[in-house]
């Protein structure tokens, strides 16, 4: 045992930023705010303890307790304005800071004045949704519009998406949409933004806003769930796949002319010069982009690489990975809550583990040697990302590897090449290598969606739970970071915390009732296990039906089910509860008192609030869900993201 303890000193860094997200983590989901002076308090001291060479265990609790009022710091800091409620039929004057171009129509932002929309002093941005008929303006024109703009929703269900939260940390302070709109000056337009959206209205592809111009939703709608069940869906997601060819193409451009400059290589080599202008490229190349945070952490550790060929050091490392890592979250502690950022960093940390410590035999034939590294990178890729796509998306592609060996390829030396080619000779009028890049793509297209056609293409998988995905993603770091001395002891501990990840979400019981926070939307998990709302559509909860079905095991895109209802009232009865829902007035005035009064009521949901001394120990409030049991979960709405009320 103490040999095992003193082979871990090499590998103890490589623990330090994921006991920083770890304690992040454990912030963004408690449900009530601490206090922001014990913060300051406890960031100041976590950033003492963890800096000292003070003892391992007391280390750790420093760095998961800076990481924790990091995170609440932080949150106060940028202080996001929020509208209290919505808004109709505004006329808003604003600046057009940036537009996102998704298949069917534009999102505008605005810089507007926060008192505007009653949100507090200072700047707000305001995201609004433009009708394909309407042209946008240009960025930075300043506008005078008629909008209306809705409050972020919180989470659904418990240990959800959180689309308040998620909001806030990117600056967006209510979403809506816009009718109309009057210039009232044009802009400058000389920023990053105002040329990226130059590049989209002279390429007019798609596929140049997806892959140059970083517009996750330009694909076709109807192409997002073939190309998600084929497991090639992050192509549309610039991360390390483009980061790695446009350097790779850079570098070997710069490379070949540094080397004809004999003034130059006769003094230093050739690979300095032109690793230091392909950096500068992906510099362009990122702010092009858009700056995601796969993006980011993709050009971070693009940046260590070069670094590392500079100095002569070792390119790849686990301890870059981590690096990249801790100046990521330092950036925006939020960034450990979102799938990208998850999804990318379990795929590096999968990958350089293979390469720098399995170091796998290879074939000595090459054509074999290049399969063999394929199919190695795509299983391991999607091993390491599994548990993070069921835990945000709910589903696992099963051909994924079929789906990256055959496709891959072909954006590689392909489509991707074209488009870059394009999207420059697009401004001399030259369209063809777009146009013989979306050939290409629907020809790609075809072969997907027979990828996606073969059963089980897809299969879902319930929710995994906050301690369960802990547990999990704790054994996978046990498997890379923990060096085995004589028995490979990392293996051990990955199975057992892997093994009782997976028991927690298998013995975890689903919810057989839903309520939304206002009410207005609610879900009854029929006899047949499938959900029942109490109305086919609501404009308020779009994303709500899809996220139940998701939560209850469902596919969705499936038409929604809706429960009838006796008299305006929806009786719910199972086993060990009874419950009665209200959404009307008119039922709710006639039938309050004996719904307060019969013993064999034990819940009175209702869309309007209620308020009687006698019968409050019914009537449920808020957002919640309630399991076979009875048991009732409520949904936390009173984090400073939700906009609470004082």
């Amino acid at each position: 045992m103490q040999d095992l303890l003193e082979n871990q000193s090499v590998n103890l860094f490589l623990w330090v930023p994921f006991l920083m997200a770890f304690g992040a983590g454990i912030y963004f989901n408690i449900t009530n705010e601490p206090n922001l002076a014990i913060c300051i308090a406890g960031l100041i001291l976590g950033t003492v303890f963890s800096v000292l060479r003070t003892r391992l265990p007391v280390r750790s609790i420093a760095l998961l307790v800076f990481g924790f009022c990091y995170a609440a710091v932080f949150t106060h800091i940028i202080n996001t304005p929020q509208i209290p409620c919505e808004m109709h039929n505004l006329d808003i004057s604003g600046v057009v800071e940036h537009i996102d171009y998704t298949a069917d129509k534009s999102r505008i932002y605005m810089r507007i004045d926060a008192a505007d929309i009653h949100a507090g002093n200072g700047h707000a941005v305001v995201r609004v949704s433009a009708r394909s008929d309407i042209t946008p303006p240009n960025i930075g024109d300043i506008i005078n519009a008629r909008i209306g703009l809705f409050r972020p929703n919180g989470m659904d269900a418990p240990e959800t998406f959180d689309y308040a939260r998620w909001s806030y940390f990117n600056g967006i302070s209510a979403t809506g949409y816009i009718n109309s709109y009057d210039v009232i000056t044009h802009g400058p337009g000389n920023n990053i933004d105002a040329f990226r959206n130059r590049m989209h209205n002279i390429a007019d592809s798609f596929l140049v806003d997806a892959l140059i111009l970083g517009y996750k939703n330009a694909v076709p709608e109807n192409d997002s769930p073939i190309w998600t069940a084929t497991g090639v869906g992050h192509v549309w997601s610039i991360s390390g796949f483009h980061i790695t060819l446009v350097s790779s193409w850079l570098f070997a451009l710069f490379y070949l002319i540094f080397r004809s400059i004999a003034p130059i290589t006769r003094r230093i080599p050739a690979r300095i010069p032109a690793l230091v202008c392909a950096w500068f490229g992906l510099l362009f190349y990122l702010f092009l982009s858009g700056c995601d945070v796969a993006t980011v952490r993709a050009f971070l550790m693009a940046t260590l690489v070069f670094t590392a060929f500079i100095f002569g050091r070792n390119a790849i490392s686990m301890r870059n990975v981590c690096i990249a890592f801790c100046i990521i979250f330092l950036m925006n502690p939020h960034y450990v809550m979102q799938p990208g950022f998850q999804l990318s960093f379990a795929a590096i940390f999968g990958l350089v583990w293979l390469w720098n410590n399995v170091k796998p035999k290879m074939p000595k034939n090459k054509l074999l040697k290049l399969t063999y590294t394929a199919v190695l990178t795509s299983v391991v890729a999607t091993a390491f990302t599994a548990p993070l796509v069921v835990a945000h998306f709910y589903e696992l592609p099963i051909y994924g590897l079929v789906g990256n060996l055959i496709l891959l390829p072909v954006f590689s030396v392909a489509i991707m090449p074209l488009v870059m080619i394009g999207i420059f000779s697009a401004t001399f009028g030259w369209t063809l290598p777009l146009d013989a890049a979306e050939y290409i793509y629907n020809w790609t297209l075809g072969i997907a969606q027979k990828i996606a056609a073969i059963p089980g293409a897809t299969v879902a998988l319930p929710h995994i739970s906050n301690i369960a995905l802990s547990f999990i993603i704790v054994g996978i770091l046990c498997l890379i970071f923990v060096r085995p001395v004589r028995i490979k002891v990392n293996y051990i501990l990955c199975i057992v915390f892997v093994s009782v990840g997976i028991t927690i979400v298998a013995i975890t019981p689903r919810p057989i009732f839903y309520a939304t926070h206002d009410h207005e939307l609610v879900a009854f998990v029929e006899a047949d296990s499938k959900l029942s709302f109490n109305k086919s559509r609501a404009s308020n909860h779009y994303f709500t039906f899809d996220t139940w079905k998701h939560f209850n095991g469902e596919d969705i895109g499936t038409q929604n089910r809706r429960r009838k209802h006796n008299n305006g009232i929806w009786i719910y009865e199972t086993k060990n509860f009874t419950l009665a829902y209200v959404q009307k007035f008119v039922p709710l005035m006639h039938n309050i008192e004996n719904l307060c009064n019969n013993n064999d009521i034990d819940y009175i949901v209702s869309y309007f609030d209620v308020n009687s001394a006698g019968c409050n120990h019914k009537i449920l409030r808020g957002g919640f869900v309630i399991y076979e049991s009875g048991h009732i979960e409520y949904i936390n709405l009173m984090r400073p993201w939700h906009n609470p009320p004082e």
